[in-house]
């Protein structure tokens, strides 16, 4: 219908994720996020389950539902802090995660995996400072245009310099013996020959006193042209080592130039490198801090998680007590049902912060049967329906199915139907109940009028009208 859950007329297709928010919103008016509520788990205390055991106990609608989960529920449909309510759930996931850890750091393997608080701080300490040592030389990086053929250069002109030393050391070596060949170039001693030539004299003076000066004048000629020539060597070999020097400082200015623009920035290769580097330093330092939340779960003490059960004990317990309306409320609703049934038992709702969730108990004095069991569930179903109603919390409707009858009393099964006809029509409700012929008989004997109630469409056993889609029962 148009004015019901969907906007449109007739069928239509709702995906499952919209069908929940349709419940959330429209039958139980959660407008907002509700952690630990849930519509499906609200729908399931006004339609229980005999297939997920949901007629076993009044507090939960199938087996394996925690005491957490379903309180939070409760304290919704109740009217008191579910949030509240909620934090006992937070705490079991708490507890369960640090238990499944414990188990884990007992593996070798996974111990190393996970590691301790204490050893993880200061890997987190070094990997931080490499990431942050590598973040400041990307910001410092400045892409130099052509680097690879500034490099070249650079290099060429380290090559040239170097040459430049080793041609020099092979020419100081030339010119320090040079310079010893002209200190040792002097004219020679003769006056040892002087006395052999007055004795020649004797026997050949105008000859030999002629040859004596040509030798003379001979060997002063040739002590001459080898100075001259060593200082011309000299002169070269003195001007080469200066030329090079000048050609070192030249080459030493522009080699520094090139270095200060290559060490000022680097090739877009290099700062690409070096954000790459810092990519996979970035996530060893996401893993190590993921591996330290994993430690500190994991080191928790039971001492802090009972600390904080308790103070979360202490909140809820001051919440019920502001919240002695809503309380009062519930446990008269659910006492008047119950003494609808059972007359003047005592009954009442127990509402209080257990240890380990909030404790929501139907009680009713009673020998512990089942009949009487499926009644309690009877009565808190509907004291739940009819608050949720009330406050615009939940549907105008509560279903039961004829499971919750079994082992009842058949004067409780007619006060059972009674009552819901009566409340329902108070508080502007429906009561859907279905039941077996031979249960509605049951109460129909002692006096309950079926008929204003009957669907109009009856299943029986019949062999020409009975049955259902064909089959018979």
């Amino acid at each position: 219908m148009s004015d019901g859950l969907f906007s449109v007329d007739g069928a239509t297709n709702v995906p499952l994720t919209e069908w929940n928010q349709l419940i959330d919103r429209h039958l139980f008016g959660m407008r907002s996020d509700h952690p630990g509520v849930s519509g499906r788990t609200l729908l399931s205390y006004l339609v229980r389950r005999v297939s997920a055991h949901g007629f076993n106990e009044a507090g939960k609608t199938f087996a394996q539902q925690s005491a957490a989960d379903a309180t939070t529920n409760l304290a919704y449909l109740l009217g008191l802090d579910w949030r509240l309510a909620d934090g006992y759930r937070q705490l079991a996931a708490r507890e369960a995660t640090r238990k499944q850890l414990r188990k884990a750091v007992n593996d070798p393997v996974w111990g190393r995996i996970v590691g301790s608080t204490a050893e993880l701080r200061g890997q987190i300490a070094l990997a931080e400072a490499q990431v942050a040592r590598l973040r400041e030389q990307i910001q410092a990086f400045q892409v130099v245009p052509e680097y690879e053929h500034l490099k070249e250069q650079a290099d060429a002109l380290t090559r040239r310099i170097k040459q430049l030393a080793q041609d020099d050391v092979i020419d100081q070596l030339n010119l320090e013996e040079l310079q010893q060949a002209v200190t040792e170039t002097a004219d020679v001693d003769i006056e040892y020959l002087q006395p052999v030539y007055r004795e020649l004299g004797i026997v050949l003076p105008d000859q030999v006193r002629r040859r004596f000066d040509e030798v003379e004048t001979f060997h002063q000629s040739i002590v001459r042209n080898r100075r001259r020539f060593l200082d011309a060597e000299i002169d070269q070999l003195s001007q080469r080592l200066a030329e090079r020097r000048a050609e070192r400082a030249r080459l030493g200015d522009e080699q520094a130039r090139l270095l200060r623009q290559l060490a000022e920035g680097g090739a877009l290769e290099a700062l690409t490198a070096l954000q790459q580097a810092m990519a996979r330093e970035e996530a060893a330092l996401g893993a190590l801090r993921h591996r330290y939340d994993a430690a500190q779960t994991l080191e928790a003490s039971s001492r802090q998680i009972t600390a904080k059960r308790i103070e979360l004990q202490q909140e809820l317990d001051a919440d019920i007590d502001e919240r002695s309306e809503q309380t009062r409320e519930a446990t008269l609703l659910f006492s008047r049902f119950a003494q609808a049934l059972y007359g003047t038992r005592e009954a009442f709702l127990a509402i209080e912060a257990g240890r380990h969730s909030l404790n929501v108990t139907p009680r009713i004095d009673s020998d512990g049967s089942r009949g009487i069991g499926n009644m309690v569930i009877f009565c808190f179903d509907l004291t739940l329906a009819v608050l949720a109603h009330r406050h615009g919390r939940g549907p105008d409707f509560l279903i039961h199915d004829s499971h919750l009858y079994d082992g009842v009393d058949a004067r409780q099964v007619k006060a059972a139907l009674e009552l819901a006809a009566q409340v329902t029509r108070e508080e502007n409700m429906q009561h859907i109940v279905t039941l077996n012929t031979d249960d509605l008989a049951k109460a129909t004997n002692l006096g309950f009028d079926a008929v204003p109630y009957t669907n109009g469409t009856l299943l029986t056993d019949e062999h020409e009208t009975g049955g259902l889609f064909g089959f018979r029962f």
